[in-house]
């Protein structure tokens, strides 16, 4: 069995509490109250999302299909004349 492993990306989310997505899976996005609640909300979304791709005998997608780029800018940068 090969395993899936998925970027996700956890935001706070004002006034409390965090929102998580999966860049790589659209729709894919949950909240909780705690970071740790969050990780478990996204568990639970990841797999549910996955369980529907297979039903539908859709292509699970991999993150080695995709490419991640930070983009860095400094203050000096940002100064308009």
């Amino acid at each position: 069995m090969n395993p899936f492993s998925f970027r996700s990306i956890i935001e706070p989310d004002t006034p409390k509490g965090f929102h998580g997505f999966v860049p790589l899976l659209p729709g894919v996005h949950t909240y909780g109250a705690t970071l740790k609640e969050v990780k478990a909300n996204l568990r639970e979304a990841i797999l549910c999302h996955l369980q529907a791709l297979q039903k539908d005998h859709q292509h699970i997608p991999q993150e080695e299909d995709t490419l991640e780029v930070v983009q860095s800018f400094s203050t000096s940068e940002l100064i308009t004349v």
